[in-house]
């Protein structure tokens, strides 16, 4: 056998091998995130226009499993309260145990102790945007949750003369809407809601989601292009050999 061969022979082993350890690394994180995120995340339905513009009806969203104490300013959630009704709801918290919420301020926004709040996110602006109410000031433990469609919600604001000043238990909260799965048009992570940043406390970190979506798509590139290389790096070892031949 010449020098040649041996050449071409010992790069073929090589591409093989290159080609295994891909498909195998491929599979490990591909596998890895996509269980990590199944672990992590529960997709829920939203029934209502009540989040609109930043979650529509009928779009699936993906939730982290958070424990309610984990839950800051800002954050839209995924709760279940008997108050409310026997079936998951996703609203925006804009106030925690403590807090004095009102509305509005001359420019029509929600106030957090006394401070107005800027909200992007809102379907409307302005001062015939959002409904006004009084000053209340929300339980310890508790969360006060409005819709970001303030004009169509039905939310913390509804149960105002509860015994809680219409906030829920933090218990009751069942995870963190962290992206929006479906339609493909809605597809993606929520806007952050950086009018509570300033305030005690901060707002939530991003959860792990693009971290496991990333594993997804490198594992599936690391898979398709070591089986691909295998068959290549083969044929190019049997024409060299041809060739030499």
């Amino acid at each position: 056998m010449s020098n040649a061969e041996r050449t071409d022979e010992g790069r073929g082993r090589l591409g093989n091998r290159l080609s295994g350890a891909a498909v195998a690394l491929g599979c490990v994180l591909f596998l890895g995130g996509f269980v990590w995120g199944a672990l992590l995340y529960q997709p829920y339905t939203v029934p209502t226009d009540s989040m609109d513009p930043t979650v529509k009806a009928g779009s699936r969203v993906l939730a982290e499993r958070v424990d309610g104490e984990e839950v800051h300013r800002g954050d839209v959630v995924v709760f279940q309260d008997s108050v409310w009704g026997a079936v998951p709801m996703v609203k925006r918290v804009v106030g925690v145990g403590g807090d004095k919420v009102a509305c509005c301020d001359r420019r029509g926004r929600l106030t957090v102790n006394g401070e107005g709040v800027d909200e992007s996110y809102l379907r409307s602006q302005g001062r015939d945007s959002q409904r006004p109410f009084e000053s209340t000031t929300v339980p310890e433990g508790k969360l006060f949750l409005l819709g970001d469609n303030r004009s169509a919600s039905l939310d913390s604001r509804v149960h105002l003369e509860d015994g809680d000043h219409g906030a829920v238990p933090r218990s009751a909260v069942k995870g963190r809407v962290d992206a929006i799965a479906w339609p493909v048009s809605g597809l993606g992570m929520l806007p952050e809601a950086s009018g509570f940043a300033d305030m005690p406390g901060g707002t939530s970190r991003s959860g792990p989601l693009p971290t496991a979506l990333i594993a997804v798509v490198v594992g599936a590139v690391l898979v398709l292009g070591g089986a691909a290389w295998g068959p290549i790096a083969r044929r190019r070892a049997m024409s060299a050999r041809r060739r030499s031949g």
